[in-house]
């Protein structure tokens, strides 16, 4: 029995490495797109990003008017790669320039 395993260790160990995949990003449809309002919904089987553009400048205003502009669905697996990235480019960014301070508050509260 014991030999039967150090065979199979061995053919194991003797095939031939996977072909390096070669990555190509194709931008020729690319498209850009500037967003200050990100809000996030999910299910088991997805998670939703919506973007849009927060359209009240001034203060005070009763009616806040977002326009959204994009949607983009992601699996839960996805989802978990993007968060992950987003906090390691956050990380960057804030050693390099300053930590961020994004209280959340509603539109017309006062700062604490």
């Amino acid at each position: 029995m014991a030999k039967d395993r150090s065979e199979g260790q061995a053919a194991a160990s003797a095939r031939p490495a996977a072909p390096q995949q070669t990555i190509r990003w194709d931008d020729s449809n690319l498209k850009s797109s500037y967003a200050n309002v990100c809000n996030v919904s999910s299910t088991r089987e997805e998670v939703v990003l919506v973007f849009g553009t927060n359209q009240a400048w001034e203060r005070g205003q009763t009616e806040v008017r977002v326009e959204l502009s994009h949607r983009i669905i992601l699996s839960p697996f996805a989802a978990k790669r993007l968060a992950d990235l987003l906090a390691n480019v956050m990380r960057e960014y804030e050693s390099r320039f300053g930590v961020l301070n994004v209280d959340v508050r509603r539109p017309g509260e006062p700062a604490a």
